[in-house]
């Protein structure tokens, strides 16, 4: 399907992609009164990561990360909430334990969203793939990561330059009935809850873990393609292959557990996440993978518990594209050049769930803002939603690259702050400054 080859409709908001910040788009547009059409390809075409046909599929982990205030993604949360965030009730709703982190059952959270979007009148799904943009036409890009050959094509007619990329890598998951108990205990770091399962190592179970897994074969590149890796999304290969204790001081470690059989802290600990609400699925949090799925099976049951674990999914690695936004985007999210086209999701150049529904919400208020002939509004820089903003925006940038939300992005405080009194700073100041945009902005 092709937009040109459509009768014009310019009342209504064109949004391309049903992933987490397409669908916050339409939802954002359709609260503002103003008529949505969401386009999405499945179930008739599939990208390398997508498995089911709801909208809102999550395709990684299902933690959306720490959900306190005081932390940068738990900030930016509570800023989306304050906008009437579709993703973020969907979470609420579907919910899972995972100690200080929002954690959702990932089919019960797509399915919540894609019944809201389903029963808006304002909203209209249409089950195709697009393949062109029509430059002259209010339209919202969030075709995320994964963007087909075709549309990604179009897209770099408009950017005049080659697409970046990166590789992101998935975790597998295990049936929770596989998992021996016997040898695994629950808790939270430093005594904060008991929703982790622990596997605890020895050091000379670590050692035959590390081994197997050095030795293990991967899953290889395309001639073409350059390995360039997100730091906050590594493969456990990778991060193995920086040396012996990498893991034991990254994902496996140790700190803040004790072993209630020995009264110790174990050598090193595997630690896995309930996946859904029953708790019969289990994802084994840092393990993202690009090994080959016989090499997982055989690998990952070396992790004490796990010696018998079936997996309902295998771990696996996928390109993601995005684009260089600094210089193309506008800090309304549409093109300097073609301001009909608004970006929306990873591929603006942000990393995450939350951020990329955050930046979903951001293209879906200004579309509506667009076509209802208002000024464009941007947070204040202040505001997580701004700092995201202002790194996708900042010219003075050498080397960009994907970037979750952190407190480094946001502006100075003033005066000085006490380390551990921060996090509550930058947010209770985000939070005033954003109190204060809303009401100016209506």
């Amino acid at each position: 399907m092709t937009p040109e080859n459509r009768k014009p409709e310019t009342e209504n908001l064109l949004i391309i992609g049903g992933g987490l910040a397409g669908s916050e788009a339409a939802w954002q547009a359709a609260r503002r009164g103003v008529k949505a059409v969401l386009y999405e390809m499945k179930p008739w075409k599939f990208s390398p990561a997508h498995q089911s046909p709801l909208l809102g599929e999550l395709v990684c982990s299902n933690s959306l990360r720490a959900e306190s205030i005081d932390s940068a993604v738990g900030l930016l949360k509570e800023e989306m909430r304050r906008l009437g965030s579709l993703i973020m009730a969907a979470a609420l709703a579907t919910r899972v334990p995972a100690g200080k982190s929002l954690a959702v059952d990932r089919e019960r959270f797509a399915g919540y969203i894609t019944e809201a979007l389903e029963n808006e009148p304002l909203i209209s799904i249409v089950r195709e793939e697009v393949t062109a943009l029509d430059r002259d036409r209010p339209t919202i890009v969030a075709t995320g990561p994964l963007t087909s050959e075709p549309l990604a094509a179009a897209l770099a007619t408009i950017t005049g330059q080659e697409h970046l990329h990166f590789y992101d890598a998935i975790a597998p998951i295990v049936h929770a009935e596989s998992i021996d108990m016997g040898k695994i205990f629950r808790a939270s770091r430093y005594g904060a809850g008991d929703d982790y399962l622990n596997c605890p190592f020895t050091e000379e179970e670590y050692a035959a873990f590390y081994q197997a897994l050095m030795a293990a074969e991967h899953v290889p590149l395309r001639p073409f393609e350059e390995p360039r890796y997100f730091e906050g999304c590594l493969p456990v290969e990778v991060m193995a292959a920086r040396g012996y204790l990498t893991l034991a001081y990254g994902p496996m470690k140790p700190v803040g557990l004790t072993d209630p059989r020995t009264g110790k802290q174990p050598f090193a600990v595997a630690q896995l996440r309930q996946e859904n609400r029953e708790g019969t699925l289990y994802n084994l949090v840092g393990f993202q993978t690009k090994l080959k799925y016989h090499e997982q099976e055989w690998v990952f049951r070396l992790i004490p518990g796990l010696e018998q674990a079936e997996f309902a999914r295998l771990g696996s690695i996928h390109r993601n594209t995005f684009i260089r936004s600094p210089g193309l985007l506008s800090p309304y999210l549409n093109f300097f050049q073609y301001p009909n086209i608004f970006l929306a999701g990873q591929i603006s150049g942000v990393e995450g769930y939350v951020e990329s529904t955050a930046m979903g919400l951001l293209a879906g208020i200004n579309g509506a803002r667009l076509i209802q002939g208002r000024p464009l509004a941007t947070p204040p820089r202040a505001t997580a939603l701004g700092a995201l903003i202002h790194h996708l925006t900042n010219t003075a940038t050498k080397d960009f690259q994907p970037m979750n939300v952190n407190f480094g992005l946001f502006p100075p405080l003033a005066g000085r702050v006490p380390k551990k009194q921060r996090g509550a700073a930058y947010s209770q100041r985000a939070l005033i400054e954003l109190a204060e945009w809303m009401a100016g902005k209506g």
